[in-house]
Order: structure tokens, then C-alpha cells, then sequence
């Protein structure tokens, strides 16, 4: 019985382009089961339709396989590399530089689900409990860095996690970070400036009525509105911090490689 297709699964195209960096063993070793294509399929049903872990599709492999295979990509950090290969290729094809030299920064709270356990936080900004995702976007929307605390961590705490990973990128450039109101103050800058970056506060005019678009900050929410489509990282439903973060680099992965498929058919 042939397969039907789902429209999460990947293409020809970007599979071609991803399965180099996700073997990790030769496909005809003993100890794999399943084809590495349909565990991929398996993974990228996950995000985009919010299913549980023990529930999958029945024509993927078995949920120990989805849950398993895809923890030891994100711990060998072939899914991070890959990302960041295909952003180095979007960038070539749309005529920009290599590396990003400014980047946008903010967070957003996920609501907590019972699984998330004792790691929710109050969050009394935005009144909700769960967990906070704060992310660091190049001009592009391209993610570059991320991190995920109890929501009642401030955003200004996070400003040297987030610079710190960015530099650790290969051939980091990252020369001016911009942020909200939530990253004022001489620590947040000095924590940047430590880690060779610029930071740079958009605030409010001071008096507003109706909606503000500040310069460079849609960028950031743009990239937010993208990963809505994910529905398996709007909540936290996980049990396990670094499987939400993990979720949240696949996610990218999965609206890069579709970005890279559809720029290079449309230059061929």
C-alpha cells in the first residue's frame, strides 16, 4: 500500500539538501529499523500539527523512534548547523552578506500545559503562567540564538545568554543588537558590549494612539507570527526545557528549508 503523502512531510527537494547532515550512521546499519526519511516526516508532523509524542501518524514509525532519533540530532547539533547553513544560503541568494552584522531581540510566553511541570513561571507583564522563549532574528527573520526560562524571568537577564550564543556562531559578526524596553539599563549593555555587540533600546513615542510599528522591531514579531504555524511551539507541552528549545530549531529548519526550495525554483 503506497503512502499518501502529508502536507508536513518534506520534499524531494529539501530532503535532498537535509539528509546529509541528519545521517549520523550508515542507512544500512544493523541497529536502524525505519528509513531515516519517514523518521524526518514523523518529526516534522510533530511541530506543525501539535500531536503528542505518543501519538503519531500510524503509517511513521513508532513514537520511541520520532521521540529518540530527533533528541540525538539536536544533541549532536546537526539540526543548529543545518539551520545555519541554509540562513548562510538565503542570504547568498538574496544578495546579502554571509553573516548578519545586526540582529532584533525579544520574547515571547508560551502558556504552561500540566507536562511543563514545576518549570512555569508567572508572568505578570502579559498575565500568564508558562514558560518564556526569548529569541535573537537577523534583519532577515532568520533565527540566530535562543532561550527558554520560567516566564518570570525579565528579558534583560537573558541579554548575555543570547549574545553569548550568538558569538559562538561560526563567523560571527553581530555588531548592533536591538531590543525593547525590556532590555534597558547599563547591564543589559555592558553584557552585550562584553560579548562584542551593540546595544541598541527602540522605545514608544511618548504619547501613542492605536498601533506603533517601531523601526526593526516587526522583524522579531514577524519571525513570532511565522513560528505560529507550529503548533507544538505556541505551548509549552513539554516536560523537558531543551526538548522545547530543540522543538523551536526544528521548527525553523523546517520554514528555512522551505524558503531555500521555493528561492532556488524560482532561480532555475
Amino acid at each position: 500500500m503506497t503512502r499518501t503523502a502529508y502536507p508536513s512531510d518534506g520534499s524531494d527537494e529539501a530532503w535532498a539538501f537535509v539528509a546529509p547532515s541528519v545521517t549520523l550512521m550508515d542507512e544500512a546499519a544493523p541497529q536502524r529499523n525505519d528509513p531515516l526519511r519517514a523518521v524526518a516526516n514523523g518529526l516534522c508532523s510533530m511541530p506543525r500539527t501539535g500531536a503528542s509524542w505518543r501519538m503519531p501518524p500510524t503509517d511513521v514509525p513508532p513514537w520511541p523512534v520520532v521521540d529518540h532519533q530527533p533528541q540525538r540530532w539536536l544533541t549532536a547539533g546537526v539540526v543548529a548547523q543545518m539551520v545555519h547553513d541554509v540562513r548562510m544560503l538565503v542570504r547568498d541568494i538574496t544578495d546579502r552578506a554571509p553573516h548578519p552584522r545586526a540582529v532584533i531581540v525579544d520574547s515571547r510566553t508560551l502558556p504552561s500545559t500540566p507536562e511543563r511541570g514545576g518549570r512555569a513561571g508567572d508572568d505578570g507583564h502579559n498575565r500568564r503562567q508558562g514558560a518564556k522563549g526569548h529569541l535573537a532574528v537577523a534583519t532577515l527573520g532568520h533565527r540566530l540564538a535562543g532561550v527558554v526560562t520560567p516566564a518570570n524571568e525579565h528579558d534583560r537577564a537573558q541579554v548575555a545568554a543570547l549574545a553569548q550564543r550568538m558569538q559562538e556562531l561560526p563567523g560571527d559578526t553581530v555588531e548592533v543588537a536591538v531590543g525593547d524596553q525590556g532590555s534597558t539599563g547599563a547591564q543589559p549593555a555592558a553584557e552585550a558590549a562584553a560579548h562584542g555587540s551593540r546595544l541598541e533600546v527602540v522605545t514608544l513615542p511618548t504619547a501613542t494612539r492605536g498601533v506603533v510599528v517601531l523601526p526593526r522591531r516587526w522583524v522579531v514579531e514577524r519571525r513570532f507570527a511565522w513560528m505560529t504555524r507550529c503548533r507544538r511551539v505556541v505551548r509549552d507541552d513539554e516536560r523537558v526545557a531543551a526538548t522545547l528549545a530543540g522543538l523551536h530549531v526544528v521548527a525553523v529548519a523546517i520554514v528555512l528549508a522551505h524558503r531555500f526550495v521555493s528561492l532556488m525554483v524560482q532561480r532555475s
